[in-house]
């Protein structure tokens, strides 16, 4: 573990950085990062083991020095900075013999460290799933590994890490970190001043664990309630109002936090019933509503100084009629994001193991194809071996001009260096520790979320409104339904979550997990323990007209006790819950949006969100149940 910038400073000395970087003048940290000094967490854009300040900044000598490391480069290190990679395992250079095997099968290597060496990839990316997430300790261990192993090339180059931490139901890495309410929910709080706060102290966090770049946030207008890949991730239906909370979030990340934002998934990924995980999406947007709809809040990124644009794997027939999805089309890429939008940035891929870009061409043809419409990072290939390769046989073969491959590069490396890289690489342990789940970012959170929490529906019971449940009359609380599988950050299925919290409140709480598919026994199983709660809390996941989880609040209906839904991921089912007494969206299931639905309920807190989005009538989509703003207050 590197401590302080004199550490970082020294090793990056020692590993032969003097005369291929300090020498040529990239990086270098001044007195500032030569103090030894750990960083602060408060304001500024403190980043690293030194808390050096990032200005965001590229001068023309900043740049000429930059071209010169571009041309010391072989073409195989230089085609490697283009490549951001997944690798298993917890540590750069000693992972887990089951992590070691995962990378031997689908990479060719043990470790990230002779992943770096054998390809030279220019930034890694990290996954819950690949074991790189365990703490932030060990994050920030893991970080520094591979700042090292970036620096002891033949030329040294730090490493961008990267990682998906879009909060709420995307998020890689769970508590302690600070687990924030996502992006649904912030429309649903309405507030540009919480968006940015919740990404700056998103990037503070991921900062000081190593993680420079984030794959946030979703610029995606989701108007099809149907999406069964974007929703909740996106902030809303209303293009001015997703631009606002997209230009927020990118300025909490790069001016509160020094690190890169990536918004997604350009050119709009927001009305889609198909996954581009496992199929290829269509858009069948006109260029006329794609300009009105989908185009605005990428605009304000641009608008708002995005470090990087991730494209989509969908197809946008009015934008390119060839069939070929976003990521592999050059009217899109070259033709409307830099020449129609006017964008400058590094344009990064979405996944290239996704089944959206691999239906058309074989794995050696979509990065040479996606670099020709003008990608310059390419994410996560299924084989980088054949990725690495195709692309060194275009640029020899003539496919591909080398100077082409030198602009990306270069792009790269600017990134790089606006987000301090070059200047300090590494983080502290101290730092680490002071700055990741402090009790001021989870006092942010808690606050931030209940603004969130919207009351759809509240019916008269005994002469009142039901909520807030009072303990006198309500004590005794049944907490049943679904448990979705848990994003990072959550110590339990959702039931249990919610009911530990009543009982912090006041209440009596039984928690009774029936799934997101209840059987038929599960469901009397609930009505038979229901009959003895003064209360019933039902927590719903992604109601469809055949889900079970329906039969299950209708059972519960029948009994002479109120009903409360809490609706923990899309707030559509509202629409298919007509016999609740009273009907919450949470918009998420992690502890942070759980527990604030508990206040609500208990009334610590009042409702103050909003839809973002319209619910449609189940029996009659054309028909609108509950418009964009609608949500219920306490007198």
């Amino acid at each position: 573990m590197q401590r302080g910038s004199r550490t970082s400073r020294r090793t990056f000395l020692t590993a032969g950085a003097t005369a291929a970087v300090l020498a040529a003048g990239v990086g270098g940290a001044g007195e500032a990062g030569a103090t030894g000094a750990t960083g602060a967490t408060g304001g500024g854009a403190g980043t690293g083991g030194s808390g050096a300040q990032v200005t965001g900044r590229v001068t023309p000598r900043d740049r000429a020095r930059l071209r010169s490391l571009v041309n010391r480069m072989s073409l195989e290190e230089k085609v490697g900075q283009l490549f951001v990679m997944r690798v298993y395992g917890h540590s750069a250079t000693d992972p887990d013999p089951a992590d070691v095997a995962s990378n031997r099968q689908e990479i060719g290597v043990d470790s990230a460290a002779e992943l770096i060496s054998k390809f030279h990839v220019g930034g890694i990316i990290y996954f819950t799933w690949a074991h790189n997430t365990r703490d932030p300790l060990q994050i920030a261990g893991l970080s520094n590994g591979i700042q090292r192993a970036g620096l002891a090339q033949r030329v040294p180059v730090p490493v961008l890490v990267s990682t998906d931490q879009e909060h709420g139901a995307v998020a890689r890495i769970g508590a302690p970190a600070t687990l924030l309410p996502g992006a649904m929910a912030l429309g649903a709080g309405g507030s540009a001043a919480d968006a940015r706060e919740a990404a700056t102290i998103s990037g503070k966090e991921l900062a000081a664990m190593g993680v420079r770049q984030d794959y946030a946030p979703d610029a995606d207008v989701n108007i099809n309630p149907a999406n069964p890949v974007i929703g909740v991730r996106s902030f809303g239906s209303d293009p001015a109002a997703v631009s606002r909370m997209v230009s927020a979030q990118v300025r909490g990340y790069q001016e509160g936090a020094g690190i890169a934002a990536a918004v997604k998934h350009f050119p709009g990924h927001g009305d889609t019933a198909t996954d581009s995980h496992y199929g290829f999406p269509v858009i069948e947007h006109t260029r006329e509503q794609w300009r009105t709809l989908d185009a605005p809040p990428f605009q304000a990124a641009i608008g708002a100084g995005i470090d990087v644009i991730m494209t989509a794997h969908i197809m946008v027939p009015a934008l390119d009629p060839s069939g070929d999805p976003a990521t592999l089309s050059r009217p899109i890429l070259t033709g409307v994001l830099r020449e129609e939008l006017g964008y400058e940035g590094v344009v990064v891929t979405d996944s290239l193991r996704m089944e959206g870009v691999r239906t058309k061409y074989g794995d050696d043809r979509v990065p040479v194809l996606a670099l020709k419409a003008g990608v310059d990072q390419l994410l996560d290939p299924p084989d980088i071996a054949v990725a690495w390769q195709a692309v060194c046989e275009a640029v020899r073969s003539g496919e591909l001009l080398e100077e082409r491959i030198d602009t990306s590069v270069l792009r790269v490396l600017e990134l790089k260096h606006r987000r301090g890289l070059f200047s300090d690489p590494y983080v502290s342990e101290p730092h680490t520790r002071r700055s990741v789940g402090t009790r001021t970012h989870l006092a942010a959170a808690d606050r931030i979320a209940e603004r969130t929490t919207t009351l759809l529906v509240n019916k008269n019971v005994a002469g009142r409104p039901l909520l807030p449940l009072s303990p006198r009359t309500h004590g005794e609380v049944l907490v049943v339904g679904a448990d979705p599988a848990s994003p990072s950050g959550t110590t339990g299925p959702p039931t249990t979550v919610l009911a530990d919290a009543l009982r912090a409140l006041g209440y009596t709480a039984t928690a009774l997990s029936t799934g997101t598919t209840p059987s038929a026994a599960q469901t009397e199983e609930a009505v038979r323990v229901a009959r003895a709660a003064d209360a019933v809390i039902v927590t719903t996941y992604n109601l469809t007209a055949e889900s079970p989880q329906r039969a299950l609040v209708a059972a519960l209906a029948d009994l002479d006790v109120p009903v409360v839904v809490v609706a923990i991921r899309n707030p559509y089912d509202v629409a298919r819950t007509p016999d609740a007494d009273a009907v919450l969206a949470a918009y998420g299931w992690t502890d942070v949006e759980v527990r604030a639905a508990a206040r609500v309920i208990a009334g610590r807190a009042r409702p103050r969100g909003r839809l973002p989005v319209p619910v449609r009538r189940a029996d009659d989509p054309a028909r609108t149940l509950y418009p964009v703003g609608h949500g219920l207050s306490y007198r």
